[in-house]
């Protein structure tokens, strides 16, 4: 166990180092977040009790800041992730350095997420209660490098991403390549991709992704469309999912949501590794969410959501006539900032 807790020891020391002897500009902000919840899995009426009782959800350690006005950075590490015998990476969200050389454009390289639309996709893991099937099995971090350039007044953020695959599993020589657009304008905001990602060699599966997301005064929906069409056999409304989150906030302390998804696949062949054919799988749950304090710091959640459907995939984490119930605790702690 010190060989895991060693690497995070010697980050920590070089950006507090590096902090101390900074010139004008250099900012670093070092956090802590944690949730722990209690929950109960039914699956045709019968516990599963392995998924039972108290599960520590999520302890993460963030750090960023800048370096200069050009120079910046920011990092994830998942402290109860093992980090299995690749390397320290594996534990790793993302790690990457961003050069911004005027206000339009920005470089970025390293560890980073996976640039696929979507609002499910978008929001960190320590965030969301359930999934549905495709965001439970995309393995949403790689290395790569972006570029990216803000338009509109700074509204419109268009990025272009060169990745390794997120289905690269024993083979990591294959790539991805997404093309994203952020929008923020009015209620309305966007987390809209093109992407062609790798799944075998010299084969790709082609992703539509549509994130729309609403504000209407306390109340706010987001609705996430996902086409998927292997490249070499374009299909539509043959492999999708479909999501939708309406919230409300009754005040800064208490929200109230409901969502719904919705994954298919009727493919009569292999290619989607993240919803496999004869996939037609449904999922709904509501919750309400507690924040005692003023800058929302802890928060307290009970949730509760069914599955029904079929899922072509024998491990596949929805399953037919499954119930989960969870009542939990989230807080979030600034550990350094300078």
């Amino acid at each position: 166990m010190r060989i895991k807790k060693t690497p995070i020891a010697v980050i920590l020391l070089l950006f507090v180092s590096r902090t101390a002897g900074a010139q004008d500009g250099n900012l670093v902000n070092i956090g802590l977040q944690a949730r722990v919840d209690y929950q109960r899995e039914y699956v045709g009426g019968d516990a599963v009790k392995g998924n039972c009782g108290f599960k520590g959800k999520n302890v993460s350690i963030l750090i960023n800041g800048e370096f200069n006005e050009h120079f910046s950075y920011n990092y994830r590490q998942r402290l109860y992730r093992g980090h299995g015998s690749e390397s320290f990476f594996n534990a790793t969200d993302f790690l990457y350095l961003t050069y911004r050389p005027d206000e339009r454009w920005s470089f970025s390289g390293g560890k980073q997420i996976v640039e696929i639309g979507g609002y499910e996709y978008d929001i960190a893991p320590i965030d969301i209660y359930f999934f549905s099937e495709y965001c439970s099995n995309i393995s949403c971090y790689q290395m790569g490098v972006n570029a990216g350039y803000s338009f509109g007044g700074g509204t419109d953020l268009l990025r272009f991403q060169l990745c390794q695959s997120p289905f690269r599993r024993e083979n990591s020589d294959l790539y991805a390549y997404n093309l994203m657009w952020n929008g923020s304008h009015g209620c309305f905001d966007s987390i809209w991709s093109l992407n062609m990602i790798e799944y075998l060699p010299g084969k790709f599966i082609n992703y539509l992704a549509l994130g729309n997301h609403f504000s209407l005064g306390k109340l706010t929906v987001f609705a996430d469309f996902m086409n998927r069409s292997l490249v070499d056999k374009m299909s539509f409304l043959r492999d999708f999912t479909l999501i939708g989150k309406v919230a409300y906030s009754f005040n800064d302390k208490l929200n109230v949501f409901g969502k719904a998804s919705f994954d298919h696949n009727d493919l009569d062949r292999e290619g989607d590794w993240c919803v496999m054919p004869g996939t037609s799988m449904g999922r709904v749950g509501c919750g309400v969410e507690y924040f005692p304090l003023a800058d929302k710091s802890i928060r307290l959640h009970a949730t509760f959501c069914h599955s029904f459907g079929d899922n072509g995939n024998p491990a596949g984490v929805l399953l037919d006539n499954q119930q989960i119930a969870s009542v939990g605790l989230t807080w979030r702690m600034s550990l350094l900032k300078r």
